[in-house]
């Protein structure tokens, strides 16, 4: 048996207290798979009374971080306090200590990533983040190690539980946005201010990460398209049903001819393809590379024990290279961090795809005409069109899906027809994922 491994968890909330049981309850088996003796030495949090629903020793609750830091017996530091600081500064003092890090907090590597990348690097320690990405499915180590050995032109996903829940009981149970957010908020699904998870802020700092480790170039959260789901209605859903396909929030990363795509926006996809099948709080994440083909990774995006598996993961990986000499073994990127290469950014102007529109419009002659006069100088051409609600009432709606057409020219049609007196209320549109990628999850259903 080789030295005892110490490991010091900053953070005892939910994922904090996953992350502690399973190294407690689990270290036997930890112990058998990694010939080495991995040790909670410390765990540090503002909070050290209250019960986390398991038996932890008092002598290593502590709430001075600086027990964690300036202990050089201490092997690893678990940065699991989230938000941007103190994080950024107590994760960098570790790395400038010689500590290996590891951290699920996907806002301080999309903010400061580099930063953090290049000090790890410079110092010679491991950064792990497989935490940060999916929870409990192992995307980060997938991409790292098992997809090496291609060049990836697509990363695609549902990555936020929240958004990905309240979409699915929208769609499964017809109900309004704000109500199903209400009953997320109730059972812990959404916190008390979601802005991050509906809004598309939380899948943005994950694709960040992806992007970096799929591509091998600098990502800023700036160079990402961000669109939430707070305006999604009902009607969209149904019409969405009626047309055959299913709205999720995705994010897609993809190197094209024009650039990388990096993009977070409510799409809709045909409803026989496996991502639309995809509920409830969890995730998935769709790969093509040149070598193996597709690649799709399903599973609890956040959680408690699913999270705090991923950390352990890292935690594992660390200590198997430790005990054999190997530490550096593979980048944090899966690559060296001074061999990232820029790569050209395509602007969402460019985006060519097809898409969605529900006008609100007056009920009165030509109103058709009009709109698709101005789609039609657009060079924006009609798929399909369907009108519902007459009558009694003052506006109805008008939905149209178009075929291929460039985003810009869709913003500019939108904006004329907006100013349109046969207009009463605002355009909703939404993108339809290009169906030419999606066929190729076909072969994929079981």
């Amino acid at each position: 048996m080789g030295k005892t491994i110490n490991v010091g968890l900053l953070g005892f909330g939910t994922v904090g207290s996953g992350t502690a049981r399973i190294l407690l309850e689990q270290s036997e088996l930890l112990e058998q798979r990694t010939g080495t003796s991995i040790r909670l030495a410390r765990i540090c949090d503002m909070d050290i009374t209250t019960s986390r629903g398991f038996p932890v020793p008092s002598e290593i609750l502590t709430d001075d971080v600086r027990s964690l830091l300036d202990d050089p017996e201490l092997d690893i530091f678990i940065e699991l306090i989230g938000g941007l600081e103190p994080a950024r500064t107590f994760v960098l003092e570790a790395i400038q200590k010689g500590k290996h890090v590891i951290t699920a907090n996907k806002a301080l590597l999309a903010a400061h990533g580099h930063e953090i990348f290049d000090a790890a690097a410079r110092y010679g320690v491991e950064l792990g983040f497989e935490a940060s990405v999916g929870g409990g499915i192992p995307v980060v180590k997938a991409v790292k190690e098992g997809l090496v050995a291609n060049r990836l032109h697509t990363v695609m996903g549902i990555m936020n539980g929240t958004a990905n829940y309240i979409l699915t009981r929208m769609t499964e149970e017809d109900m309004a946005f704000q109500d199903v957010l209400a009953d997320a908020q109730r059972l812990g699904y959404a916190e008390a201010d979601p802005a991050y998870d509906v809004e598309g802020i939380d899948t943005a700092h994950k694709l960040v990460i992806m992007a970096m480790l799929a591509f091998g170039t600098p990502v800023e959260l700036s160079d990402i398209y961000i669109e939430g789901i707070s305006r999604l209605s009902p009607l969209d859903i149904s019409f969405a049903k009626e047309f055959g396909y299913r709205i999720k929030l995705l994010a897609i990363a993809r190197n094209g001819s024009d650039g990388l795509e990096l993009r977070v926006h409510p799409t809709m996809i045909p409803s026989e393809h496996l991502l639309a099948q995809v509920g409830g709080v969890y995730n998935a994440f769709y790969f093509i590379g040149d070598s193996a083909g597709k690649v799709l990774l399903y599973g609890l995006g956040a959680g408690q024990m699913p999270t705090g598996s991923a950390v352990v993961a890292d935690v594992v990986d660390v200590a198997r290279n430790m005990a054999g000499g190997a530490v550096g073994r593979v980048a944090s990127l899966g690559l060296p961090y001074d061999t990232l290469k820029p790569l050209k950014k395509s602007p969402m102007d460019s985006l060519k795809g097809c898409y969605y529109f529900r006008f609100s419009v007056m009920d009165r002659p030509k109103v058709l005409a009009r709109i698709s006069g101005i789609l039609g100088d657009m060079g924006i051409s009609i798929a399909s069109v369907v009108q519902k609600g007459r009558g009694m009432e003052s506006s109805v709606s008008l939905v149209m899906l178009t075929h291929e057409a460039y985003e810009a020219k869709v913003r500019e049609a939108l904006k004329q027809i907006g100013s349109l007196d046969v207009i009463s209320g605002e355009t909703m549109v939404i993108r339809i994922e290009n169906l030419k990628n999606l066929e190729q999850l076909k072969d994929l259903a079981p």
